[in-house]
C-alpha cells in the first residue's frame, strides 16, 4: 500500500470542506489533481471513503475511521518537519475556536500571555456559536475549543474550565431599571433579546431564566452580543449576557444591571477531540490555559 501525505492532506481537505472545488482552492491546486489523489487513495485504500449526495461528498463509515488517523499522521508529519529545523519543541501551529464571549474578552489576553512565553503560530482563532465549534472539532478543523454551552457529545473530552457571572441587563428607562430587587415575578411577561440557536448565552437564559417563567417573549434573536447591547440600550427588550460583555456598556450608562434575587454563574469549558493527535504544543497550551 502506497499512501502518500499528499493524498491524505487532500482527503482531510475535501473532508472538512465538503467538495473538491473548495478543497482545491484551500490547497491552491486545480481540481482534477485533488479527484486523482482521492481516486489513487481510494484504490489504495480498496475503499470509497466518500458518499456522494447533492454534489456534495460527506464522509462514509471508512472515511471516518480514517479522518482521525490521516490528522494524527499529518500532525506527525509537521512536527519532524519542525524538530528538524528549530531547537524547540513548542512549534507548529495552533487553529482554536472560542465562543462569542470568551472570542472577544479571555481568549486574546490569554492568547497574548501565552505567544510572549513561547512564540508560536496561531493559525486561527474562530469566534462563533457553541454548536459551530463543536461541528468544527468533529471536523478535525479546530485543535481545541473553549466555549460557554454545556456540552454532551461522546467524541469530545470536555473539561470544567473557567466560571462566570451572568447579568440581566436593561435600558435605562425601563420600568425595571429603578428597581432594589428583581424576582421572577417581575420578569414574568417580559420580552427578551437573545442569541441565535447554538449560543451558549441563549442556552443558559433558556435553562436558568425562561424555564422558570410562564410567560416571556423573543423580541428579536440577534447573531452578536454586541447588537444584543445596542438593541437592549434603545430598550427593545431585556437581555442575559455575561458581565465581562455587558459590563463596559453598563459603566457608560448604556444599560442597567437588574439586581436580580438569585446567582447567576456560568461554567466555561475546554473541548478537545479524543481522537485528536496532541502535538506538544497543544498539550503545553492546554496545561496553560487550564492555570489560568
Amino acid at each position: 500500500m502506497r499512501i502518500s501525505l499528499k493524498q491524505l492532506n487532500v482527503f482531510t481537505a475535501i473532508a472538512q470542506e465538503k467538495t473538491m472545488t473548495k478543497a482545491a482552492e484551500r490547497l491552491f491546486i486545480t481540481k482534477p489533481a485533488v479527484s486523482l489523489s482521492l481516486s489513487e487513495l481510494e484504490k489504495n485504500l480498496g475503499y470509497k471513503i466518500f458518499d456522494r449526495v447533492n454534489n456534495r461528498l460527506v464522509l462514509n463509515s471508512e472515511g471516518r475511521q480514517l479522518l482521525p488517523l490521516a490528522d494524527e499522521l499529518l500532525e506527525r508529519a509537521e512536527a519532524i518537519e519542525h524538530q528538524f529545523t528549530v531547537d524547540s519543541q513548542l512549534t507548529g501551529s495552533l487553529n482554536i475556536g472560542a465562543s462569542d464571549t470568551i472570542g472577544n474578552h479571555i481568549a486574546p489576553v490569554l492568547l497574548n500571555k501565552f505567544q510572549q512565553q513561547h512564540p508560536c503560530d496561531i493559525q486561527q482563532l474562530l469566534i462563533s456559536n457553541t454548536a459551530q465549534i463543536i461541528n468544527r472539532l468533529l471536523e478535525f478543523q479546530l485543535d481545541i475549543g473553549l466555549v460557554e454551552g454545556k456540552v454532551h457529545h461522546p467524541k469530545l473530552n470536555i473539561i470544567e474550565w473557567q466560571c462566570d457571572e451572568m447579568y440581566l441587563v436593561c435600558a435605562p428607562s425601563h420600568s425595571l431599571a429603578t428597581k432594589n430587587q428583581i424576582s421572577l415575578d417581575d420578569l414574568e411577561h417580559s420580552t427578551w433579546l437573545l442569541r441565535e440557536e447554538g449560543s451558549g448565552s441563549r442556552e443558559y437564559f433558556i435553562n436558568h431564566i425562561a424555564a422558570n417563567l410562564n410567560d416571556w417573549h423573543e423580541s428579536l434573536k440577534l447573531h452578536t452580543t454586541e447588537a444584543i447591547i445596542n438593541c437592549c440600550s434603545q430598550n427593545m427588550g431585556l437581555a442575559c449576557l455575561s458581565q465581562l460583555a455587558a459590563q463596559n456598556a453598563i459603566n457608560d450608562g448604556r444599560l442597567v444591571k437588574l439586581p436580580y434575587d438569585k446567582d447567576l454563574a456560568r461554567q466555561y469549558w475546554l473541548l478537545v477531540h479524543k481522537e485528536k493527535y496532541q502535538t506538544p504544543l497543544l498539550q503545553y497550551f492546554m496545561s496553560f490555559i487550564q492555570q489560568k
